[in-house]
């Protein structure tokens, strides 16, 4: 019979746990077991009512049996709906009461679910990673330091205490340190250096490795890239600051509002992502200066560019840059929300922004129902 299933794979020491939702093509049976497929030196099987022994190629891991790997040692199970565990060293693995678990008090992880599989959860810790046709390379510390690489599709990393979610995108490592208590934003790893993992190198060629390679050459064709804004630059030395990072919080802003006041929406989108980028500290000023500019004229389309310009540069401060766009331009909520949610699909930016009652009659709050195009600058600029 098929049914639909949910796994849930609880984690010793620091709780790592994988939840995988199963699509309903795939049946109970083939869920209760799983095939050892590589063994590399001391991996051991512990069945539940009988001494461990020397795990071998092919071995079926099933309910109360666990796989538990030495030092210096890794092993692979592979389900039947071709998702890839590969576990690094001082590891246990094992398949729980009718369904796949796995134990990782610390140590390295590699998981690879295929397309149109039914997707994965990952808890790691404090922090859960959901992701859906993915391959994810994730370590824990024994100090409960998290780090996750995404090598090839995405992955929506939630930190539940504090509510906070950030989308991970292939080639982006997102690390978690439990003293700040915060993701930190995904920062861009080499994905060529991520290949010399054991648990890619040491392993057969992964079935998402072609797309593995798609990424790598996104990277190389983006490489070199022009970092900074030169106007930018050139309007805080006008300022009286020598660059943006010494400049102080008043000399920053007079000169990015001397570039947005005669810009038009596409360049005043760009300006916004390099001044994010230079002062991720003034991030929520950033986006008020810019929704201000021209708020009596402004589109929803106009949010949106604004909005996801300053996500992409300062993803973490998501729940910062609704609040403050949404403060600033009241009666355009809607369209804070929908450009946050559009660019960060997992942070939920609708959750973060309290309801906001107008109680007085104030032309500010209200905009002109003409749309401006993109490409012709709001009068007055």
């Amino acid at each position: 019979m098929n049914i639909e299933l949910r796994i849930t794979l609880p984690i010793a020491s620091f709780g790592l746990a994988l939840a995988i939702w199963v699509p309903k093509e795939i049946t109970a049976e083939e869920l209760k077991e799983a095939q050892v497929t590589e063994v590399i030196q001391d991996v051991k099987l512990l069945p539940s009512n009988a001494a461990p022994r020397p795990a071998t190629v092919n071995d079926n891991v099933r309910q109360g049996t666990a796989v538990q790997t030495g030092v210096q040692s890794r092993s692979e199970l592979t389900f039947k709906d071709k998702t890839i565990t590969r576990l690094g060293e001082k590891t246990i693995f094992s398949v729980g009461k009718g369904a796949r678990s796995i134990d990782l008090g610390s140590g390295q992880f590699l998981l690879y679910v295929p397309k149109h599989s039914g997707g994965a959860k990952v808890k790691m810790g404090a922090v859960t990673a959901a992701i859906t046709g993915t391959t994810v390379l994730g370590n824990v510390n024994p100090n409960g330091t998290t780090s996750f690489v995404v090598l090839e599709g995405t992955a929506c990393m939630h930190l539940d205490s504090v509510g906070q979610s950030l989308l991970v995108h292939a080639g982006q490592k997102l690390t978690f340190d439990p003293i700040s208590n915060r993701l930190e934003d995904p920062v861009d790893v080499d994905l060529n250096q991520v290949l010399t993992s054991p648990l890619i190198k040491d392993f057969r060629r992964l079935p998402s490795a072609p797309l593995i390679e798609q990424e790598i050459q996104k990277q190389h064709g983006a490489a070199g890239g022009v970092t900074g804004n030169p106007d930018l630059s050139r309007a805080i030395r006008v300022a009286g600051a020598s660059s943006p990072g010494t400049a102080t919080p008043d000399q920053f802003m007079r000169a990015l509002n001397s570039l947005f006041v005669r810009s038009n929406p596409r360049q005043l989108c760009d300006y916004v992502g390099a001044a994010v980028r230079a002062r991720p500290d003034l991030t929520d000023k950033i986006v008020v200066a810019a929704l201000s500019v021209s708020r009596k004229q402004i589109s929803c389309e106009d949010i949106d560019c604004i909005i996801r310009a300053a996500i992409d540069a300062h993803p973490a401060a998501t729940r910062e840059i609704v609040r403050a766009a949404v403060a600033a331009a009241p009666l355009l909520r809607d369209c804070v929300v929908a450009a946050a949610n559009a660019v960060q699909p997992c942070q939920e930016a609708n959750a973060f922004v309290e309801p906001r009652t107008i109680t007085a009659t104030d032309p500010a709050n209200f905009r002109s129902e003409e749309v401006v195009s993109p490409e012709q600058p709001p009068s007055g600029l």
